[in-house]
């Protein structure tokens, strides 16, 4: 009797081991209840800030993932990721043929834009900030057919010299702006290249008679929703009637052109959706950020200074995946 006893014993351990055993295998197959791991991204400033808060947000689901972020253009990110460097490139540009010949895979995560940008100290922000530029006029400027402010504000005792700005890292802005101007590459833009968004929107507003470009989220500061110090933004006369008019006034916060963006009255270029690269199709951990960002990490976009996506564009990302 005692040696059946123990036979049972042991069977019914045996028992409760399989059924631990089965669960357990359950969970690391149906859920990310497991994830783990460190996933790198690197890439476009303008999608930097979004990532970085997603990355907070999904470690504080999943404690045992870690990133490593870093900012240095969207060349860069699309660089890093073919070559295997990173697992996720931030990329705010068209995804080129060539990129997609070589595997770059892409998904569009949300919107953002460019935006003109001028010192708040130059003396004639009054007269532009009444008038506008029209796209004709950032056209000229940035390819060096005009050179002084009285070219394209119309004051003739106006002699002040124009102080180009651009960007010298291969990057989303600069193709998005070169774009909106016309057939032009970044390399077309001329005038004194500066590194990443932040050192553009400081040499700008140190520079009275400098004009250059930035992301919104390197244009308005976060807490104010306003300008950056020192910094204004160019009102575009999308009219062309040498007025900004009231439907056009849309730049003294960064809500107010997150609103015309959303509605479509900020012209498509200079805005734009902001892509997560990876090279082929992503799985395991890549994949599921991936796709919680589509899904739940959404919810963080608008309070981050981010348009969303529609629904339908979210879905077809989804689909894209091949996840639901």
């Amino acid at each position: 009797m005692k040696h059946i006893k123990v036979g049972r014993t042991v069977l019914h351990s045996l028992v409760i081991l399989l059924g631990m055993f089965m669960s357990g295998c359950g969970q690391g197959n149906s859920g990310e209840s497991k994830l783990s791991g460190t996933l790198t991204i690197s890439g476009a400033w303008a999608l930097y800030p979004m990532v970085v808060r997603w990355g907070k947000e999904f470690q504080a689901l999943y404690p045992d993932v870690q990133f490593d972020i870093s900012a240095g253009g969207a060349g860069k990110g699309m660089a890093d990721v073919l070559a295997d460097a990173v697992e996720i490139g931030m990329v705010s540009r068209e995804i080129y043929q060539e990129e997609i010949d070589q595997g770059a895979f892409w998904v569009s995560v949300t919107m953002d834009a460019v935006v003109p940008t001028m010192s708040a100290d130059n003396p004639h922000l009054a007269r532009i900030q009444d008038q506008g530029l029209t796209r004709a006029d950032f056209e000229a400027v940035w390819t060096g057919q005009v050179k002084t402010w009285s070219e394209v504000n119309g004051d003739p005792n106006s002699y002040d010299e124009i102080h180009i700005y651009t960007r010298s890292d291969a990057c989303g802005a600069a193709a998005t702006w070169a774009a909106y101007l016309g057939s032009y590459e970044q390399e077309d833009l001329q005038g004194i290249a500066v590194y990443g968004d932040p050192g553009l929107a400081t040499a700008v507003s140190e520079d009275a008679l400098g004009i250059g470009y930035n992301n919104l989220n390197f244009a308005y500061d976060a807490d104010t929703s306003r300008p950056v110090a020192k910094l204004q933004i160019v009102p575009i006369d999308l009219n062309e009637n040498g007025q900004v008019d009231a439907d056009e006034s849309f730049y003294a916060t960064k809500s107010e052109v997150v609103a015309a963006i959303t509605d479509g009255r900020y012209p498509r270029p200079p805005a734009r959706a902001l892509h997560l690269v990876t090279h082929r199709p992503p799985d395991g951990l890549v994949l599921a950020f991936i796709r919680w960002v589509l899904t739940d990490g959404q919810s963080f976009v608008p309070e981050t200074g981010y348009i969303q996506l529609t629904q339908e564009q979210l879905q077809a990302q989804l689909d894209k995946l091949g996840v639901d």
